[in-house]
């Protein structure tokens, strides 16, 4: 039918709507639990008996405790789990910006796409990552986990990556759980500037790619110049020439023209790093025993990062490789990141109430362009394409601690949490040229407009009690209760400028974008718009929700002497639900894409012994039983496109959660004040887990799916040493030199047995034998079999001098699971090299003694290793996505008043 006038209902992100909670299975598993002995103190004069002095140090008894450490750090004394801790100093000694470049100096640990950390080669989705003990929402379309470099290192005091499981935590724990700490408040008042400038060996002042868009680009920040029209967002139906006459189909074009948007511009030299803060705290005593803190921080930064590189895909054969596509790609793309941090805290001797709220802006601005022949058509073609992406998280927290008794015997913890993340990628383009006798010409209906937007909520609190029960040996009893709500939409429209009546005049073919899609070529019957979002089994638009409510019980102290065990269980019951809608009713849609939902519910016991043997000396071992849920978009059917690599994507709403069995043992030696060696083992077994696969829609179409493999394990070791060291040398003064070093060797294997099947996406539900998919003895997807980190430098607190330099390896992984008969796609991130120096000025003899100042410099990515994706089988080769990251470096001024 052919309407006079749109309808005026508005087509938005739907709203989020909640579900049931229902419970099936209980899971049992065995466990021996870890804990760590108190500090060591000094025995009183007349406890010491005749002939102490001439010996070494000795174990103590006072009542029931026995005391046999004074080295072990306090982070690995309070904690009764396998743990790793980056602390202030730290995030100082390295001097990395964010949580994400941080946790690559953890053992174990490796970081994906600057985002995602992988703990124990295991992928993003077997980790979960807290603020303060609240869950985080995401704003990535393809995972639910919150990517790390949105947290700035000024707003984090520390990160615990806790790496056994503890049943206070979330039952989704795989490889481990990331618990960002905020900034607290203050014990002394305190004022922080910083400003800085940078830059990137193979983007700074050299020529990059860009596009105007708007007069604020360059704070990250759009004046509305990108949002979907309004005559679009009132329509009621696709914008097609079925539903609107061609005069509203021209005026619907002209709204969308944009050229600021999509003109792509030859920059002649790209701007240096910008980046600049402050923060500020300070407290108060407002009564007698009231104490009053704020802590405030703010910041900006501004970078630019050029690509170039190498874009392949296609088929390996019996005779070799047959390539699709074959391009060189060139891309530049500026980050622009606000963000801010606010903490009001009150408190008295028994009791604490803080409030923090954090705020983190990050958009990116992307300009590319790739080129190259194109074997399906038979020509070289170019494709040039801008983004804008936004990204933005608010995070409130409100939390109290309550102690009771005369000697605090009773704690009581609790913690209100509401977060809300936003993604936007408005005006998303795509324009091809096909190479016609050395000119670059159009070709019709050959673009693309793509709008979407991700709203993640989490709703969240828990309350947490410990009583340390009036008996003579040191135990503490343990309960709590926490809830978690966690909803998702999603929504995705796409558009394409065609020709009405055939193919463009040759004339039109040769015209500059802007002039081709102009108002005057829409007005006058020329061009047309077509929508082209998928609608049909609600593959652009979906709602999704996790619930979960959970209670625990643990029992942890010394059970006998040098012995200390935490045992406990937890009970999780949750519903996790994707539904597809249809983006113009906002109704849901059925079919074979809407998959019932994921009740399950699970007795998680954890427990774990520790044994105090020696002075300084002990061995923990732990067991436990966990889970891992897919994530809303592995579930949803909805397309999207990866802007990182132009690889599409498809979810799979028939998969399930993954349980696995988790074992550690570890040696820890902790020979004097912040030194240590560290050996563990570890175990996993995984029911269930998800694989990223490769898919083919047909005529050469690939995207990346999910699958639920049989079975899989994992094991290895992992080995970390710290040492400080005072050589006499005339240079270092008082200084002292700093060595770290951590590595962890791991394997995988994919078990598939004959008769084993699995439900690939793409076959609606249908189920296939599983050695079709999944290789047998096959390693894990992301699974790396060496992780490598090295750290030596230099230490003078009284020049108030500290420089580092590290280094980083992590071996290939297979990034995706190659199509059947097809090699997988590997990752090969090697080896990273960097430097950080710091050191304070002297105003003294200007007589500004009240301001401290210090200068910073950091280099990056020293070695200039390549980023390297790519498909290979007897010598031959597909590089799906490589390129030269280049150097990257910093420089800083801090004044402290």
């Amino acid at each position: 039918m052919t309407s006079s006038h749109p309808r005026s209902s508005q087509t938005r992100v739907p709203r989020l709507r909640g579900g049931r909670i229902a419970r099936s299975g209980i899971y049992l598993a065995v466990g021996a639990a870890l804990a760590l002995p108190v500090h060591a103190q000094q025995p009183a004069p007349d406890l010491v008996p005749a002939g102490a002095a001439d010996t070494p140090q000795q174990t103590s008894e006072l009542g029931a405790v026995t005391v046999r450490g004074e080295y072990i750090p306090e982070p690995m004394a309070n904690t009764a789990e396998v743990a790793s801790f980056v602390t202030r100093e730290d995030f100082e000694r390295t001097g990395d910006s964010t949580a994400a470049a941080a946790l690559t100096r953890v053992s174990g640990l490796s970081v994906v796409g600057d985002k995602y950390v992988y703990v124990r080669g295991l992928g993003e989705r077997y980790s979960s990552a807290l603020f303060n003990g609240s869950p985080l929402p995401s704003p990535e379309p393809l995972q639910r986990v919150v990517p790390l470099d949105l947290f700035p290192a000024e707003a984090l005091a520390g990160v615990t990556v806790q790496k056994t499981y503890s049943v206070k935590y979330p039952g989704e724990f795989g490889g481990g759980v990331i618990d960002l700490q905020g900034v607290t408040v203050p014990d002394s008042p305190f004022f922080k500037v910083d400003i800085g400038f940078g830059g990137n060996s193979v983007t700074t002042r050299s020529p990059g790619l860009t596009y105007y868009g708007s007069n604020r680009d360059w704070w990250g920040y759009d004046t509305g110049r990108r949002d979907l029209p309004a005559e679009i967002v009132n329509s009621a139906q696709p914008i097609t020439s079925a539903n609107y006459s061609p005069e509203w189909l021209a005026a619907f074009g002209s709204a969308l023209n944009n050229p600021n948007l999509y003109v792509v511009q030859r920059k002649r030299r790209i701007d240096p790093d910008v980046n600049f803060g402050a923060s500020a705290g300070t407290s108060f005593e407002i009564a007698d025993g009231v104490r009053l803190g704020v802590i405030g921080v703010a910041s900006f930064d501004n970078d630019w990062r050029t690509r170039t590189g190498l874009q392949q895909d296609g088929v390996f054969t019996d005779g070799g490789v047959e390539l699709y596509r074959d391009y060189d790609f060139a891309t530049t793309r500026m980050n622009a990141r606000v963000n801010g941090l606010f903490g009001l805290g009150l408190e008295t001797a028994q009791h604490s109430v803080a409030w923090n709220t954090l705020y983190v802006h990050d958009t990116v601005k992307e300009t590319r362009s790739r080129d190259g022949y194109n074997f399906n058509v038979g020509v070289d073609i170019r494709e040039d394409g801008t983004l804008w992406l936004e990204r933005q998280l608010i995070n409130n927290q409100l939390a109290g601690k309550s102690n009771f008794g005369e000697y605090d015997a009773l704690k009581l913890s609790w913690r209100l949490g509401q977060s809300r993340a936003r993604r936007l990628t408005p005006y998303e383009t795509d324009v091809r040229y096909a190479n016609v006798d050395g000119t670059w010409v159009h070709g019709s209906g050959a673009n693309s407009l793509r709008f979407g937007a991700v709203d993640d909520e989490v709703a969240s609190g828990g309350v947490d009690l410990d009583w340390r029960l009036p008996i003579e040996r040191e135990l503490t009893l343990s309960a709590g209760l926490a809830y978690s709500d966690n909803d998702r939409a999603a929504v995705q429209r796409t558009f394409r400028f065609d020709t009405l009546g055939g193919a463009l005049p040759v004339y039109n073919q040769y015209q500059r974008i802007d002039y081709l899609f102009s108002d005057y070529n829409f007005q006058n019957g020329l061009l047309t718009v077509t929508e082209t979002t998928p609608n049909n089994n609600g593959e652009s638009a979906y709602e999704g929700t996790l619930k979960t409510q959970a209670a625990y019980l643990q029992l942890e102290g010394e059970i006998a002497p040098t012995w200390r065990a935490a045992v406990g269980v937890r009970y999780e019951d949750a519903t996790q639900a994707v539904h597809p809608l249809d983006i113009f009713s906002g109704e849901r849609v059925g079919g074979v894409f809407a998959a019932q939902p994921l009740r399950n519910d699970y007795l998680l016991p954890a427990a774990t012994v520790t044994w105090n043997f020696a002075d300084n000396q002990q061995i923990r071992f732990g067991a436990s039983r966990t889970i891992a849920r897919p994530q809303f978009r592995e579930l949803a059917p909805q397309q999207y496109t990866d802007p990182d690599n132009n690889r599409l994507f498809f979810g799979n709403p028939f998969l399930v959660d993954s349980e696995l069995t988790n074992l550690d043992l570890r040696y820890e030696w902790f020979f004097n004040a912040g030194e240590y060696f560290t050996a563990g083992l570890f175990h996993k077994s995984i029911d269930n887990p998800v694989e990223a696969v490769i898919g083919d829609f047909g005529g050469n179409q690939l995207y990346q799916g999910f699958l639920n493999a049989p079975e899989a394990t994992l094991y290895g070791v992992e080995l970390e040493f710290k040492k400080y060291f005072a050589p006499e040398f005339r240079l270092l003064g008082d200084g002292r030199l700093y060595f770290a070093t951590n590595y962890t060797w791991s394997s995988s294997e994919v078990n598939a047995e004959e008769g084993d099947t699995v439900i690939p996406p793409g076959f609606n539900g249908v189920p296939q034998d599983a050695r079709s998919f999944v290789g047998d003895g096959t390693r894990m997807q992301g699974q790396s079999d060496h992780i490598g980190n090295l750290q030596f430098g230099v230490e003078n607190d009284s020049a108030d001098f500290r420089a580092t330099l590290i280094a980083n390896y992590v071996s290939e992984r297979i990034s995706v699971r190659g199509r059947s008969g097809q090699p997988d796609y590997m990752e090969d991130p090697g080896v990273t090299l960097d430097f950080v120096m710091r050191k304070g000025l002297d105003m003294g003899s200007f007589g500004w003694n009240t301001l401290k100042p210090s200068l910073s410099f950091s280099a990056r990515n020293l070695l200039n290793t390549k980023h390297e994706e790519y498909q290979e089988r007897d010598g031959a080769r597909i590089d799906l996505y490589t390129y030269k990251p280049g150097i990257s470096w910093d420089v800083s001024l801090s004044i402290d008043f």
